[in-house]
């Protein structure tokens, strides 16, 4: 390993949407990557140490939160310190000397060629076939120099793997964004910080929920995100995730210890600076 970079964990391999997002984050010249293939190993290896830190994506403007991303936080004792919002922009890609025209086959992860299904129902008599992953997908025509197949997947993986792209940002929605989580073994140690992510487990009381809302309304802070995740080994039993978001520091300090009479257990999975939210019009 470069002393000088970090080592950063990723899911997926070189180019992969969560390489971009960790370049974006961290600063392209600064990062050393380790690829992991799921999100469990890349976890382990954070808490093991064996990163530095490490990229999870959690939430999808058009899917939805990953929930399972939300257990393997609690199941390691995971720390957030910070977010990174990517736009999810698509490319199809070729040999160099490929066109659209030479195209018969297009590779790619089963989410990606969803997402660009209003694109790819152009072209009728092109074979779709899923892969593993985007990068992969770009990664194995470079490698195997497979003419009249194309991948879909980032710029960054067109650039690495020396493909041409012969058709930008296909993806139907233009508004594909997915936040990532900047994850650590250690708690944030800066004190430029203005959002928090908590885990509640409130009891079944009337008005549990509303209750320690309310707490989090008095002291002027701004709930961002709730989400409910179930608790593995006890059906129907689940956990409350916020997102807060807070000018002063004493506030969302204040907040927790009126807060954490009120449930079964609170625990503060980070505070760090809010990332540049993207503006949905």
């Amino acid at each position: 390993m470069n002393e000088n970079k970090l080592k950063i964990g990723i899911q997926g391999i070189k180019a992969a949407f969560h390489d971009v997002a960790a370049r974006q984050y961290f600063g392209n010249d600064k990062i050393e990557l380790a690829e992991f293939r799921d999100f469990r190993s890349m976890s382990q290896a954070v808490e093991a140490g064996k990163v530095d830190f490490a990229m999870m994506a959690i939430e999808n403007t058009l899917a939805g939160s990953l929930l399972p991303n939300y257990g393997l936080l609690e199941q390691y004792g995971l720390n957030i310190i910070g977010e990174e919002y990517l736009r999810i922009q698509m490319q199809l890609m070729v040999l160099p000397g490929e066109t659209l025209n030479t195209v018969e086959q297009v590779i790619s992860h089963p989410i990606a060629l969803s997402q660009c299904g209003q694109f790819l129902d152009g072209y009728p008599d092109w074979k779709i076939t899923e892969a593993d992953d985007t990068a992969s997908s770009a990664r194995l025509i470079s490698k195997k120099k497979l003419k009249g197949i194309a991948a879909i997947a980032s710029s960054l993986a067109a650039k690495t793997y020396g493909l041409k792209v012969i058709a930008p940002s296909i993806e139907t929605n233009k508004k594909n964004y997915t936040r990532f989580l900047a994850i650590s073994k250690q708690s944030n140690s800066s004190y430029n910080i203005n959002k928090a992510s908590l885990r509640l487990i409130l009891s079944h009381k009337p008005a549990a929920l509303a209750k320690a809302l309310e707490v989090i309304g008095n002291k002027g802070l701004n709930l961002s995100k709730i989400q409910s995740v179930p608790i593995i080994g006890q059906p129907y039993e689940y956990a409350i995730h916020l997102d807060l978001l807070f000018d002063e520091f004493e506030n969302f300090a204040l907040a927790m210890k009126k807060l954490k009479p009120l449930t079964l257990s609170l625990k503060i999975l980070g505070t760090y600076l809010q990332g540049n939210k993207p503006i949905l019009r």
